[in-house]
């Protein structure tokens, strides 16, 4: 019994000498980045910019793997599913705090560890550019006049049902005494920009930098973002915030990147500090300061602080819409 014994407690001491050299040796191959939302969108651009300032600091590439469905369900449980090795990280957004209110997934904020907050973008009011034009609405209150006008007629996309840029909708329609169709895309707002740039909805409540390059061609005309500042952005800072018009309305999304649990403590280390360095990398300071998008950092104990009374409080204002 004693040599028994005698060999477990061998076999443990080499398997956690093998675990120490493993995270000292930390990363020796590239890494997987799981995405939730589709190519195109803001949390895609908005990670892959990451990603690139990150494989500097761990001097391996980094894969961006786009796993859509499921109004983003299908992307965060591959990143809490995933091998807790270190090699698989991924961007959790605003929506994980919806899903088990929503009973689409029972998977919260505990089910990940987090690594850090790297951005938040205010949803914006953006409208098909003709069918503004063919109904006289050069401004928010034009818009609001109209949508009273014609109650429940204009329909604003946002992404998937629940999601940050559908609550949006409800936080416009409280703020404003309006009535508007919210039309739901399930894998995110790129096909809902696409959408409205074509006419076949008359907007979208989804961030600027999401519909920026159909803002930027034309198609598209932002109306106000639900922010206290404008968005410092060249091509956005001559457009007005919602408050700056008379609507109290100030709304964003938070998006950050987490870990399944149980990956080593050493190899988190690594990668917290990794994204510490990362998030001042110039390449991407420039890359989100063209984007119009926010760099909004914070540790891994904040971020976690900050998810953890995302569970309470979005839920909250999602019963306040409607969405409960």
């Amino acid at each position: 019994m004693k040599k028994i014994l005698s060999l477990v407690v061998a076999v443990l001491l080499i398997a956690g000498l093998a675990t120490v050299a493993f995270a000292a040796d930390y990363p020796t191959k590239g890494l997987t980045a799981i995405n939730p939302w589709s190519a195109g969108g803001g949390t895609d651009s908005c990670l892959r910019a990451f990603t690139a300032a990150l494989e500097k600091q761990l001097g391996q590439t980094i894969t961006v793997d786009n796993r859509t469905g499921a109004s983003g369900v299908t992307g965060h449980e591959a990143i809490a599913d995933a091998d807790p090795d270190g090699y698989t990280i991924g961007m959790i957004t605003f929506e994980l705090a919806t899903y088990k209110a929503l009973e689409m997934s029972d998977y919260t904020y505990e089910d990940y560890d987090a690594l850090c907050r790297v951005n938040t973008d205010a949803a914006a009011v953006t409208v098909n550019a003709k069918w503004a034009s063919d109904n006289g609405i050069a401004d928010l209150q034009g818009y609001i006049d109209y949508c009273l006008a014609h109650p429940g007629e204009v329909r604003m996309g946002g992404s998937s049902s629940g999601s940050v840029w559908h609550i949006a909708g409800g936080y416009l329609m409280n703020a404003t005494g309006i009535e508007i169709r919210m039309i739901t895309f399930a894998d995110g707002a790129a096909d809902a920009v696409k959408s409205a740039a074509q006419g076949e909805i008359e907007g979208v409540t989804v961030s600027l930098a999401e519909a920026r390059s159909f803002i930027e061609s034309g198609d598209l005309v932002c109306l106000g973002v639900m922010d206290t500042e404008r968005n410092p952005a060249e091509s956005f800072k001559d457009i007005p915030t919602c408050q700056e018009q008379g609507v109290d309305a100030v709304y964003a999304t938070q998006r950050g990147l987490a870990l399944p649990k149980g990956v080593d403590e050493e190899i988190r280390k690594t990668l917290e500090d990794a994204c510490a360095a990362a998030i001042e990398d110039p390449d991407f300071v420039a890359a989100m300061g063209n984007m119009g998008q926010a760099i909004s950092y914070m540790n891994a104990e904040e971020y976690t602080a900050f998810i953890a009374q995302a569970a309470i409080d979005v839920p909250a204002a999602m019963e306040a819409v409607g969405l409960l």
